[in-house]
């Protein structure tokens, strides 16, 4: 990413924000601000934020002492530093800089000191999140980012097929997840964010930590795994068995199976968001499991592993070409052991494109 690219993608921002009748944006440190600027600071209690008004140039509001490293981040040069020193007022500093009244879309994840000192400084001032308000700013993804979601989706692809050839039975939960963490390292992800493993009946908790259970043969294992690989997330699961699956589990996998394809055949440009959850649904409530089927069908994967959209009931942004999002129906049967299978798909002017593609049939280990 160049300078250049950082420019384009503030300029958007505060058309969009214009757009949606904003006053402007307040962008503090976590993904919001890597994507616009390239800038990622240590996060603290001193105010850090970006002040994104339509057709001015950014502001970056940065602590005097780490001013000279925001100066030297990708987009320093385009950005107006507006530096504060211990014992200054930041939120006097920003109010000199944004219009006393209006309304501001804010980072989702801004602290609450940082928002009720805005407020307290700009009482005439009103907020929105930034999702609220933008909720398509990092959704559709350039040509560029689908590359390196689809390099990021190859590397877990990768992790998966290694996975296969290690031992499972007679091991901890949190032995296998250390061998998905390594492997992930190893085809080149920097950040793993979460290695589930979920064994037995700990598969009926889609989020399930692992454990010190020994896995044992007869298993079904959930294997939930993603992190980050140049900066763009993967987000892959498969559920695999120790031995011989019964007949059941071979027929829940199934009906998993079937309804994540039909997830992803429903995907087009123009379709509701909540359209992909409802096909997901179908499926499964039909077969007679539908009350095992206890989350959304998905979320958006960009800079972060989960971020808007979301394949969600109530959801009625349509898709759009360049949308990353996972598709990942699952069923949870209490005590027993559940069963999850999970792409992340780009929506296209045709269709959805898979980034991931390893089988989704169950694989079996030892």
């Amino acid at each position: 990413m160049t300078r250049e690219d950082y420019e384009r993608r503030m300029r958007r921002a505060g058309r969009a924000a214009a757009d949606a009748g904003l006053a402007g944006l307040i962008v503090t440190p976590g993904p919001d601000l890597a994507w616009l600027c390239g800038y990622q600071p240590p996060v603290t209690e001193r105010l850090t934020a970006l002040l994104l008004r339509p057709d001015e140039r950014p502001v970056l509001v940065v602590p005097a002492l780490e001013r000279p490293d925001a100066e030297r981040s990708p987009a320093g040069g385009a950005m107006e530093m507006a530096g504060w020193r211990d014992g200054e007022d930041p939120y006097a500093v920003m109010a000199r800089r944004l219009a006393h009244q209006g309304r501001y879309g804010i980072s989702d994840a801004a602290w609450a000191m940082h928002l009720l000192g805005l407020q307290r400084t700009l009482p005439q001032v009103s907020y929105t999140s930034l999702t609220e308000g933008l909720p398509m700013l990092r959704a559709v993804k350039d040509e560029h980012e689908v590359a390196l979601l689809a390099a990021a989706g190859q590397a877990a692809d990768a992790t998966y097929e290694d996975i296969l050839k290690v031992p499972f039975a007679g091991r901890r939960e949190s032995d296998v997840a250390a061998d998905l963490a390594r492997l992930l390292r190893e085809h080149g992800h920097s950040q793993v964010d979460f290695t589930i493993v979920g064994s037995g009946p700990n598969g009926a908790n889609p989020h399930h930590e692992a454990s010190d259970r020994v896995i044992e043969d007869g298993d079904m294992v959930v294997l939930d795994f993603g992190g980050l690989k140049d900066g763009y997330g993967s987000d892959t699961t498969r559920t695999v068995h120790v031995g011989e699956p019964t007949a059941e589990e071979r027929k829940v996998h199934d009906i998993v199976r079937e309804a994540q394809q039909a997830a992803f055949e429903a995907v087009r440009p123009g379709a509701a968001c909540q359209e992909i959850d409802r096909v997901a649904r179908k499926v499964i409530k039909a077969a007679g499991y539908g009350e095992y089927f206890i989350h959304r069908t998905g979320h958006g994967i960009g800079v972060t592993t989960h971020e808007p959209p979301y394949m969600v009931e109530g959801e009625h942004l349509p898709l759009v070409p360049g949308m990353c999002f996972s598709i990942e129906p699952g069923i949870y049967l209490p005590g027993r052991f559940g069963v999850r299978i999970e792409d992340i798909v780009t929506c296209t002017e045709t269709g959805g494109r898979r980034l991931n593609n390893t089988p989704r049939e169950m694989g079996i280990v030892g």
